[in-house]
């Protein structure tokens, strides 16, 4: 798959062409494996931005969808907005990431 042109740090610079296999495949292209939980995660964000067209802190994201912080960094094994947002198409979290 021919993935859309994606800024330095991996971001799409057109949100507008995300679709689900091309998220899959940025991670895929990324080395980045994406199992059920990490795809829920990022389809949840995507709802949030959708209802608030921006991407929320990782404090109010663990909030929203009932899951606490320190699990989402063991299992992102990173700043978790940051994959989440990248691979699902979304701008680039502010502030801590």
């Amino acid at each position: 798959m021919d993935l859309p042109e994606r800024d330095g740090d991996g971001y799409l610079t057109n949100m507008n062409l995300w679709t689900p296999e091309i998220g899959r495949a940025m991670a895929e292209a990324d080395g980045f494996e994406l199992d059920e939980v990490k795809w829920n995660h990022i389809l949840q964000a995507r709802a949030i931005y959708e209802d608030e067209q921006s991407v929320p802190p990782i404090r109010k994201f663990a909030k929203a969808i009932n899951e606490d912080q320190k699990e989402l960094f063991r299992i992102w094994m990173t700043g978790p907005m940051k994959p989440i947002t990248k691979y699902g198409g979304l701008p680039k979290p502010t502030g801590c990431v």
